[in-house]
């Protein structure tokens, strides 16, 4: 009985590190949000009006990702994040994940503060986007486009660009659209590494 009881054990896997502490990182800057009123969301996790002087101007370039408004927010983003992203780190490695997001982060934090200056953006959709498009090139052998990608920037991306224009809501569709090509650049950039 005791023996049957060890093999019973159940081992826990710290599978996609750059995901999984990614959701952490994200969760704590929202629980620090919450307990600070908003401060910390606003300092740290949300991007708007850069100037080259403002030191924690370069820190909210890469943590507006980590920032969420809601537990609804962050949640949908996550649930996303932790299907797509486990996945694509073990194909691609951990550090191209890190540099992968980095490089959203920086570029979408960017495009914002050039399009929309005076509005704070924030939130890890940009991320999921530029990973949406990422894994539908995943499959991409001798350097042919995936009809999967084609489906998806169709669907995805032509859907919101449609909301881009049409949409009042909060939701920024440039930044998800901005992720999505990213994530089409660093899945051509990767394969094109691999071969």
């Amino acid at each position: 009985m005791a023996r049957d009881m060890q093999k019973r054990v159940i081992k826990l896997q710290f599978n996609a590190p750059v995901i999984l502490m990614f959701t952490i990182l994200s969760l704590a800057a929202l629980i620090a949000g919450n307990i600070t009123d908003g401060w910390t969301t606003t300092k740290f996790f949300s991007i708007y009006r850069f100037t080259p002087g403002d030191f924690f101007g370069y820190l909210r370039l890469f943590g507006h990702v980590l920032g969420h408004v809601s537990w609804e927010h962050y949640m949908g983003n996550m649930v996303l994040l932790l299907v797509v992203g486990p996945p694509l780190e073990e194909k691609y490695g951990s550090w191209n994940m890190l540099w992968c997001i980095l490089f959203t982060a920086l570029v979408s934090g960017i495009v914002h503060c050039i399009w929309d200056p005076n509005t704070a953006l924030l939130g890890a959709s940009g991320v999921v986007f530029m990973l949406i498009m990422l894994s539908s090139l995943a499959g991409m052998r001798d350097g042919a486009i995936p009809i999967t990608l084609i489906l998806v920037a169709v669907i995805y991306l032509g859907g919101e660009l449609v909301a881009a224009f049409t949409a009042k809501d909060s939701v920024s569709q440039l930044t998800h659209i901005v992720g999505g090509l990213c994530g089409t650049f660093l899945g051509f950039l990767m394969s094109r590494r691999r071969r």
